[in-house]
Protein backbone atom coordinates (compact mmCIF):
# COMPACT_ATOMS: atom_id res chain seq x y z
CA UNK A 1 0.00 0.00 0.00
CA UNK A 2 2.77 2.15 0.00
CA UNK A 3 4.12 1.95 -3.22
CA UNK A 4 0.65 3.64 -4.26
CA UNK A 5 0.55 6.17 -2.37
CA UNK A 6 4.64 7.19 -3.64
CA UNK A 7 3.33 6.85 -7.02
CA UNK A 8 0.51 9.08 -6.91
CA UNK A 9 1.37 12.84 -7.96
CA UNK A 10 0.28 15.80 -6.36
CA UNK A 11 -2.25 16.63 -9.02
CA UNK A 12 -5.84 16.43 -7.94
CA UNK A 13 -7.23 13.98 -11.41
CA UNK A 14 -10.78 16.14 -10.74
CA UNK A 15 -9.34 19.62 -11.20
CA UNK A 16 -8.25 19.36 -15.15
CA UNK A 17 -11.71 19.49 -16.49
CA UNK A 18 -12.66 22.22 -13.14
CA UNK A 19 -10.21 24.82 -14.36
CA UNK A 20 -10.77 24.34 -18.27
CA UNK A 21 -14.56 24.73 -17.91
CA UNK A 22 -13.61 27.97 -15.60
CA UNK A 23 -10.85 28.99 -18.05
CA UNK A 24 -13.58 28.46 -21.08
CA UNK A 25 -16.26 30.16 -19.34
CA UNK A 26 -14.44 32.90 -18.41
CA UNK A 27 -13.25 33.12 -22.17
CA UNK A 28 -16.99 33.14 -23.58
CA UNK A 29 -17.92 36.09 -21.31
CA UNK A 30 -15.82 38.15 -22.37
CA UNK A 31 -16.33 37.54 -25.80
CA UNK A 32 -19.95 37.90 -24.92
CA UNK A 33 -19.65 41.15 -23.57
CA UNK A 34 -17.31 42.15 -26.51
CA UNK A 35 -19.79 41.07 -28.94
CA UNK A 36 -22.83 42.94 -27.78
CA UNK A 37 -22.02 46.31 -29.07
CA UNK A 38 -20.96 45.05 -32.46
CA UNK A 39 -23.23 45.99 -35.18
CA UNK A 40 -23.75 44.06 -38.67
CA UNK A 41 -21.84 44.65 -41.69
CA UNK A 42 -22.93 43.39 -44.91
CA UNK A 43 -19.43 42.28 -45.89
CA UNK A 44 -19.01 39.68 -43.11
CA UNK A 45 -19.94 36.04 -43.22
CA UNK A 46 -23.82 35.28 -42.03
CA UNK A 47 -22.79 33.42 -39.17
CA UNK A 48 -19.06 35.21 -38.06
CA UNK A 49 -20.03 35.53 -34.56
CA UNK A 50 -19.92 31.74 -34.24
CA UNK A 51 -16.05 31.73 -34.83
CA UNK A 52 -15.29 33.51 -31.94
CA UNK A 53 -17.90 32.15 -29.86
CA UNK A 54 -15.92 29.22 -30.01
CA UNK A 55 -12.21 29.76 -30.29
CA UNK A 56 -12.04 31.99 -27.30
CA UNK A 57 -13.92 29.83 -24.77
CA UNK A 58 -11.27 27.03 -26.10
CA UNK A 59 -8.60 29.71 -25.80
CA UNK A 60 -9.37 30.17 -22.28
CA UNK A 61 -9.54 26.03 -21.55
CA UNK A 62 -6.24 25.39 -23.09
CA UNK A 63 -5.18 28.72 -20.51
CA UNK A 64 -7.50 26.78 -17.57
CA UNK A 65 -5.33 23.34 -18.25
CA UNK A 66 -1.97 25.09 -18.20
CA UNK A 67 -2.88 26.77 -14.75
CA UNK A 68 -3.96 23.10 -14.04
CA UNK A 69 -0.02 21.42 -15.25
CA UNK A 70 1.97 24.20 -13.74
CA UNK A 71 -0.18 23.22 -10.30
CA UNK A 72 2.52 20.89 -8.99
CA UNK A 73 5.27 23.81 -9.14
CA UNK A 74 3.46 25.78 -6.66
CA UNK A 75 3.45 23.46 -3.90
CA UNK A 76 7.67 23.83 -3.95
CA UNK A 77 9.13 25.84 -0.99
CA UNK A 78 9.75 29.61 -1.23
CA UNK A 79 9.50 32.30 -4.09
CA UNK A 80 8.26 29.45 -7.03
CA UNK A 81 4.85 29.74 -5.90
CA UNK A 82 4.61 33.06 -6.65
CA UNK A 83 6.40 32.92 -10.14
CA UNK A 84 4.28 29.93 -10.99
CA UNK A 85 1.40 31.84 -10.57
CA UNK A 86 2.50 34.73 -12.14
CA UNK A 87 3.41 32.96 -14.88
CA UNK A 88 0.48 30.76 -15.42
CA UNK A 89 -1.88 34.15 -15.22
CA UNK A 90 0.40 35.80 -18.07
CA UNK A 91 0.04 32.36 -20.10
CA UNK A 92 -3.72 32.41 -19.74
CA UNK A 93 -4.13 36.38 -20.68
CA UNK A 94 -1.86 35.85 -23.73
CA UNK A 95 -3.75 33.03 -24.97
CA UNK A 96 -6.57 34.33 -24.61
CA UNK A 97 -5.82 37.60 -26.39
CA UNK A 98 -4.47 35.21 -29.04
CA UNK A 99 -8.13 34.02 -29.13
CA UNK A 100 -9.42 37.06 -29.53
CA UNK A 101 -7.07 37.53 -32.08
CA UNK A 102 -7.82 34.27 -34.43
CA UNK A 103 -11.73 34.74 -33.48
CA UNK A 104 -12.02 37.89 -34.79
CA UNK A 105 -9.55 37.71 -37.54
CA UNK A 106 -11.25 39.32 -40.85
CA UNK A 107 -14.42 40.69 -39.26
CA UNK A 108 -13.52 43.43 -36.35
CA UNK A 109 -9.56 42.33 -36.30
CA UNK A 110 -8.42 43.68 -39.78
Amino acid sequence: MEKQSQLQSPLQPGSLGKRALVGAVIGLVLIGIFLIGVKENPNWPTYWRLRPLLIVPLAGAVGGSVYYFLDYMRYQAGWNRVVVTLASLLIYIVGLWMGFVLGLDGTLWN
